[in-house]
């Protein structure tokens, strides 16, 4: 090839992005990611939006990978710039989203800088992601760009790392773009197939678990045929919500809690467990005994993965392969036995919904939790997105909020960072421009990253932010309270969130009572723009409740 042929390596990683697929890339770049940055300028693929931290661009680049199942883009400068990409890389390769990050560096081959901002991100970034490379020579971009997409996008999806130093992107090349590899998951072996149906013919109180794995790929329709053709009740974890219509009358609850709720005691009753997309970054749904007891439940782990054995979890069988193609399997073989008995678990399920729907009726202001839930469900249309913040309502929503689609309650129950609730929301409403979108934040979670609020105006993104308003870090004085401590060091005061929000050009509301909630998320939901409701919440009995009641009225069962 001629040297005229050469190009530029920052517009070769452009184009390798483009032919990735790249619709956008979320970030703040700095002074050495302007060769990238002028290659990005003339892309009339790829959009770039500035954000206003890098975590927010972060958590925006995993959430639109959490929906697409395509790798999401994020830029940063060095230094500082990559630091703030640790909280987000984490939430992406322990909530199993794929995302690349790119990184700017000093000049490798000749810096006149010292060691000025210059830190390892490289090494930095090893534990957190699946792979993380410095781009020592720009002949490597397609093959490292394709291998990063590829390595991000494999089961189990997470964040790759690429680091572009200035001199490197300056260079010329005559490499060219790698197109994208076709791929399709193994299949499941058939004895480990026949091992399964075995387990289900000879259970008499057999039971689905939904986890984290199964809410990726096309899993939705094959367990909904399952569960059609068999009629065994199915739970989920919180990762697992909506996978399977919570309509449905054979939906036993989530596992939002670790123990002793209405749920735990349809797993308990349960003879044969059937584990789908289990993922020990989740809160076990359900604990194994190795301890001499006897435990006569047969588990088997169905995933693209092997199952990782911990005290608590040790399956007897493993189907390894495409989940919704070993579901279809399982499906085909299995008969509907008559020996099969759902009464008690269904009674457990009856007992809760019951219990919930006593407490969703209390209309006390400040806001009663569980009302809340129920008026955001009431409010939102089916295929609606709600994004949670970490904290103690996301207990809540988890047990009371009915998710009818895959993907539509998106929470954090893997490194359950705050901050991430807007900026998921906010990808969210660019995905899907024509559902509706609310981000449901504690007034904590809120404010780590509230900047975000003027690039989503800036968007001009259609979505509602509801703050729960308890002026504390409520999940921790929660467990504070639970373990016998004295109520300290969690309590602050806020902004007042109506002018916060007028300030970025948002429209800002203050809930004053029950009813008033209900007509603010009904005006907020149809009219376009960006809202902020602040809702004061009593979170006064969460400890009772949560803590106590559940579990005492679960056991007289």
């Amino acid at each position: 090839m001629a040297e005229g042929d050469k190009r530029k390596a920052s517009d070769v990683f452009i184009e390798c992005l483009e032919e990735e697929g790249v619709e956008y890339i979320f970030g703040v770049p700095g002074e050495e990611n302007l060769d990238f940055l002028d290659s990005l300028s003339r892309s009339e693929k790829i959009k770039l939006i500035l954000t206003r931290h890098e975590q927010g661009a972060g958590f925006m680049a995993a959430t639109y990978g959490r929906h697409t199942g395509k790798t999401g883009v994020c830029l940063s400068t060095l230094g500082p710039g990559a630091t703030n990409f640790v909280t987000a890389a984490a939430y992406a390769t322990l909530g199993g989203m794929p995302m690349l990050m790119i990184t700017g560096q000093k000049p490798i081959k000749k810096s006149k800088q010292g060691r000025f901002q210059i830190l390892d991100v490289v090494s930095m970034m090893g534990p957190i992601t699946k792979y993380a490379h410095q781009m020592a020579s720009s002949d490597n971009i397609p093959s490292r760009v394709r291998e990063a997409f590829r390595i991000a996008e494999e089961e189990k999806p997470g964040a790759t790392h690429i680091e572009l130093p200035e001199d490197i992107a300056d260079e010329h090349t005559d490499s060219r773009p790698v197109r994208r590899s076709i791929v399709r998951r193994p299949t499941a072996d058939v004895k480990s197939i026949a091992q399964a149906v075995d387990a289900l013919q000879n259970a008499k109180k057999p039971l689905l678990v939904i986890g984290a794995g199964a809410n990726r790929k096309m899993t939705s329709k094959m367990l909904g045929e399952f569960v059609e053709k068999t009629g065994i009740p199915f739970l989920t974890t919180q990762l697992g919500k909506g996978v399977i219509d919570e309509r449905h009358p054979k939906f036993l609850g989530c596992a939002a809690l670790s123990a002793g709720d209405f749920v735990h005691r349809a797993i308990e009753d349960a003879d044969c467990i059937l584990n789908i997309g289990h993922d020990v970054i989740e809160k076990p749904p359900f604990f194994m005994h190795n301890d001499g007891t006897r435990d006569d439940r047969v588990v088997v782990h169905i995933s693209t993965k092997t199952a990782e054995v911990d005290p608590v979890y040790f399956p007897h069988i493993e189907v390894i392969g495409d989940i919704a193609n070993a579901m279809w399997q399982i499906k085909e073989a299995v008969v509907p036995s008559s020996k099969w008995n759902f009464d008690a678990m269904l009674g457990f399920r009856k007992a809760e919904l019951e219990h919930t729907a006593k407490l969703a009726a209390d209309e006390r202001f400040p806001i009663f939790p569980p009302h809340l839930v129920q008026q955001v469900r009431d409010a939102m249309p089916d295929d609606a997105i709600i994004c949670l913040d970490n904290g103690v309502y996301k207990i809540w929503f988890a047990r009371g909020f009915c998710a009818c689609k895959p993907n539509t309650v998106l929470l954090d129950n893997a490194l359950a960072t705050m901050g991430a609730g807007l900026p998921s929301a906010m990808a969210s409403a660019m995905v899907y421009p024509e559902r509706k979108v609310m981000a449901i934040c504690g007034d904590g979670g809120f404010m780590m990253n509230s900047q975000e609020l003027e690039t989503a105006v800036r968007l001009g993104l259609n979505l509602t932010v509801l703050i729960l308003n308890d002026n504390a870090y409520g999940m921790i004085r929660w467990k504070q309270a639970n373990m016998g401590f004295a109520d300290f060091g969690l309590t602050y005061n806020n902004p007042d969130f109506v002018k916060y929000a007028e300030s970025y050009g948002a429209k800002g509301y203050r809930v004053e009572s029950a009813q008033h909630l209900s007509e603010l998320l009904a005006q907020c939901r149809d009219t376009p723009g960006v809202h902020v409701i602040d809702c004061p919440v009593d979170y006064s009995e969460n400890d009772r409740i949560l803590n106590t009641d559940i579990k005492d009225l679960s056991r007289a069962l």
